[in-house]
């Protein structure tokens, strides 16, 4: 209907988590000032405006988008920020423009889908509506980003018991089940709850893994982890790597410039319930561990220790490497060089590789950048790291490609820890080249 709900928690006590008191806002804030500077440019490209800047400005009608008055980029936030803190933020959202454009956003398409600028609405535990007050959302003059809390606004940490345990409630604490539930989903903690219970902490781990381990052997028996997938490769040149010139072109925009007029094709493919998203025409793909069903790959770069070698695979067209969880720190550093030379080798010879890991969205998607990163050039191209040895390796720089990165792997959500690593490999790759 226009708009979208986001619900989040906070374990401080307070109404609102900073996400929904300032993040989100910013965030908000910037995107409405991206689209206004394109709406305006559009504008003022040429009185005669044509069909693309015509979709961007509603009705084609320049005149009537002539000043800020119908197109709201002012910061919103809640009453209860101070003044000095909202104006240090809005002394810093031209800065943050700025940096939004630079990294290769994807700005038109912004402009074409948002009709009417963002803007937050706070709901929390306290909030009274009248529903006969509410205006039609068609009639309202923005897209409401419509921000809930679920914690109660004087909630602290409680201590609960309970027979001979006790422990301390702390609300919003279980937003981060990566790192404590041992692979433990909702629907099996409900199912053998009364087990766990009654094992109490000493048995708990154990008990865990065993139900874990036969869930997981339960369902690759009956095929749900080891789906037949064909993978749809995206159209590539008559040089395999080079981009091409049509509708759905994806990678033949630079990485340095503004893809305003580039939209992504074809690039994902689904099965089973999984999902592996090509990376424009880079032969790179991305996607969560599956174990058969992927003949029509050449190579795959494993990124998951947990899961077993292909019986079909041999040691050049499969790698596996030991990168663990976030308590393992420094084991995607050490085994990024493996993976770029690995994917050096296949690369040169125009194979057709996957880069896979448990879930999809984090360890593959860093080994992805730092080869893009390591091997490609500014416009996409395979060069074997020629352009990596002529240009400075930059934050800004890893951004854009992580920009470009995203625009076809959706499910992206990379960890700021192993960004980190990709970015200290690239500077030791780059210290380590001859002057």
């Amino acid at each position: 209907r226009g708009g979208c709900i986001i619900v989040d928690s906070t374990r401080k006590g307070k109404r609102f988590p900073d996400s929904m008191a300032k993040t989100i806002p910013i965030w908000c804030c910037v995107l409405n000032r991206a689209i206004q500077r394109h709406r305006l440019r559009a504008i003022n490209q040429g009185s005669g405006l044509n069909s693309e800047t015509s979709a961007v400005v509603p009705n084609g009608d320049a005149e009537e988008y002539s000043g800020s008055s119908n197109w709201d980029s002012s910061v919103h936030l809640p009453v209860w920020v101070l003044e000095t803190e909202k104006n240090a933020i809005e002394g810093h959202i031209e800065e943050w423009a700025d940096l939004f454009e630079s990294c290769g956003a994807d700005i038109h398409s912004l402009a074409l889908g948002l009709q009417k600028p963002l803007r937050p609405l706070w709901i929390s535990q306290n909030t009274r509506i009248w529903l006969n007050e509410v205006p039609d959302h068609q009639l309202w003059d923005f897209t409401p980003i419509i921000l809930v809390s679920a914690s109660a606004s004087g909630a602290v940490a409680t201590q609960r018991t309970a027979s001979e345990f006790s422990w301390r409630y702390i609300p919003g604490a279980g937003d981060d089940e990566e790192s404590w539930a041992r692979g433990l989903t909702p629907t099996l903690f409900w199912k053998h709850s009364y087990d766990l219970l009654d094992g109490g902490p000493d048995l708990c781990n154990q008990l865990v893994a065993d139900i874990v381990e036969k869930d997981r052997v339960y369902r690759a028996q009956r095929g749900e982890h080891s789906p037949q997938v064909i993978v749809k490769h995206v159209k590539c040149s008559r040089h395999g790597l080079e981009p091409y010139t049509g509708d759905h072109t994806i990678i033949a925009q630079p990485m340095n410039s503004n893809p305003s007029t580039i939209a992504p094709a074809n690039t994902q493919y689904s099965n089973g319930g999984h999902v592996v998203f090509w990376i424009g025409t880079s032969n790179l793909a991305v996607g969560s561990t599956m174990q058969d069903g992927l003949a029509d790959m050449d190579c795959i770069l494993n990124c998951d220790s947990t899961s077993r070698l292909p019986p079909s695979s041999s040691e050049d067209s499969y790698l596996e490497l030991p990168i663990g969880s976030k308590d393992e720190r420094f084991s995607l550093l050490n085994n990024l060089p493996k993976a770029v030379s690995f994917a050096k080798k296949n690369l040169i010879a125009r194979r057709k590789m996957l880069l896979c890991c448990q879930n999809g969205e984090d360890i593959s998607i860093c080994v992805a950048l730092a080869i893009i990163t390591r091997l490609f050039s500014d416009t996409g191209c395979f060069d074997c790291g020629e352009s990596f040895m002529r240009r400075d390796v930059t934050k800004l720089e890893m951004r854009k490609r992580l920009v470009f990165i995203c625009k076809y792997a959706v499910n992206a959500r990379p960890s700021r820890g192993n960004l980190r690593q990709v970015y200290g490999f690239l500077c030791n790759e780059k210290e380590q080249l001859p002057c």
